[in-house]
């Protein structure tokens, strides 16, 4: 079996070369072997095919770092021989940005070698969807109102009437290109009659007024699952912007904002609210109503709660997206203190005061906002 050669003497780089010293040896290689300067030159293809492998690579951070660590065998036998470019246009379409520097031929909107369209992907959507807490944790469905350019059927994305079909371009005979030649090389450059379609529309299309493109209103339902959070992204696949001469539609990316809500803060899978008891039903305990996101239900504030106790309610929480166990709700306690009290209850809490041997003070007005001088009350032995 041959040995094969190492990417980066492909491309006459150091191993540590930057991002850019790499794209321009390229781009040197590939103008030096470009076919229409090597037309019949066999050998020249290889090498034209070979740098192009090489550099399919090695642009890639991902699959550089693969190469650096595992060689060839990190992907397989045609690793930087050009194998994954068996066809010289494909080198075209993957490195159209170069080509296009190189040559000026713009290789946008499905354009291929010598000018001519073909079909190609329309652009992805992206879209942000606004919605409740209450409609995140058990999912809903949302109509969505945008706009898109798709391709016009009636032509096909060529803009020319369906009956009077374009017509091929007298100036470069239907190429797309004008070949002159400089010396021992030629150079290919765009048709600027046709502006490299290769053909010329007589009739425009009535439907797209000869841009081969329409505007288009869309509207769509989406369905939110149970448990998405903000950011979550929903892929709507063909429901992008329309491809071009009968190419596939891109995706609609409908990205999740959860609205903020008054009652609860969500804590991953979890949901955090507040109920407000007072100081006897802390002391004493209670059953108390409490709101959640599907109705109203009650929680038992054990006797001896402290401030910020959570109590807690399970699985009423958030469910999880990917189907695992759901949260669970909790509720944060705040203890109310009462700003005044009755003789009677002044005089029971100074009795337990007293039993307990507690210090507190000589006049309940005073420990209410008085500004009198604070006496103590000290316990009797």
């Amino acid at each position: 079996m041959s040995q094969q050669k190492d990417l980066y003497e492909i491309l006459g780089v150091p191993r540590n070369a930057e991002p850019d010293v790499i794209k321009k040896a390229y781009r040197q290689l590939a103008m030096k072997f470009h076919p229409d300067k090597n037309p019949g030159n066999k050998e020249a293809e290889n090498k034209f095919k070979e740098a192009a492998g090489a550099y399919e690579i090695l642009s890639n951070a991902e699959k550089r770092a693969k190469y650096d660590r595992f060689g060839h065998a990190a992907f397989g036998q045609g690793a930087g021989g050009g194998a994954g470019f068996q066809d010289i246009n494909d080198i075209f379409s993957s490195f159209g940005d170069i080509f296009g520097d190189i040559f000026g031929e713009s290789m946008m909107g499905g354009r291929s070698r010598g000018g001519r369209r073909r079909p190609a992907r329309g652009a992805d959507l992206r879209y942000m969807l606004d919605i409740d807490l209450k409609d995140a944790v058990d999912g809903c469905e949302n109509e969505v109102k945008f706009d898109s350019e798709d391709n016009c059927e009636p032509c096909n994305g060529s803009g020319g009437d369906p009956k009077h079909p374009p017509q091929p371009c007298s100036t470069c005979r239907g190429s797309g290109q004008i070949v002159r030649a400089q010396g021992f090389f030629s150079m290919a450059t765009t048709c600027p009659t046709c502006r490299g379609e290769g053909q010329i529309v007589t009739h425009p299309c009535k439907s797209c007024h000869g841009k081969g493109r329409i505007h288009a209103k869309r509207k769509i339902k989406v369905k939110v699952p149970p448990g998405v959070d903000n950011g979550t992204r929903l892929r709507l696949t063909g429901e992008g912007e329309g491809g071009f001469y009968g190419g596939p539609a891109g995706d609609l990316y409908v990205e999740i904002r959860i609205k903020e809500d008054r009652r609860f803060e969500r804590r991953e899978n979890d949901l955090i609210g507040r109920v407000e008891v007072s100081y006897l039903q802390a002391i004493l305990g209670a059953e108390i109503e409490v709101e959640t996101l599907k109705g109203r239900e009650f929680i038992e504030i054990p006797a001896g709660t402290q401030p910020g106790a959570m109590i807690k309610l399970g699985g009423k929480g958030v469910p999880s997206l990917r189907g695992y166990a759901r949260g669970d709700m909790y509720f944060e306690v705040k203890v109310q203190i009462p700003k005044k009290l009755s003789k009677r209850e002044e005089e029971s809490l100074r009795e337990m005061a007293e039993a307990t041997g507690e210090n507190v003070q000589r006049k309940a007005k005073a420990f209410f906002g008085s500004s009198k001088k604070k006496t103590n009350v000290e316990p009797e032995h």
